[in-house]
């Protein structure tokens, strides 16, 4: 059972968003922070704090697909 939790942990933590760390990036706090923000706020709120950070990353997926950085006017 344990070895089933390492699992699920380390796919996560290697496929993840990159929401909290991108939102404390920009912040500029500890990314440690952002994540105890959200388990706080998802305990609290009975889940909604998970709700928000999906949504979340979702924005910022959908913002690096439509943004893209043009590094010269004859690249359109």
């Amino acid at each position: 059972m344990l070895h089933f939790v390492y699992t699920i942990r380390h796919y996560f933590e290697k496929r993840g968003f990159y929401v909290s760390s991108r939102f404390a990036d920009r912040l500029g706090m500890r990314v440690k922070n952002i994540r105890l923000f959200f388990i706080y706020l998802s305990f609290a709120t009975l889940g909604a704090g998970f709700a928000i950070y999906i949504t979340m990353a979702f924005l910022l997926k959908m913002k690096d697909l439509v943004y893209t950085k043009r590094t010269s006017v004859f690249d359109l």
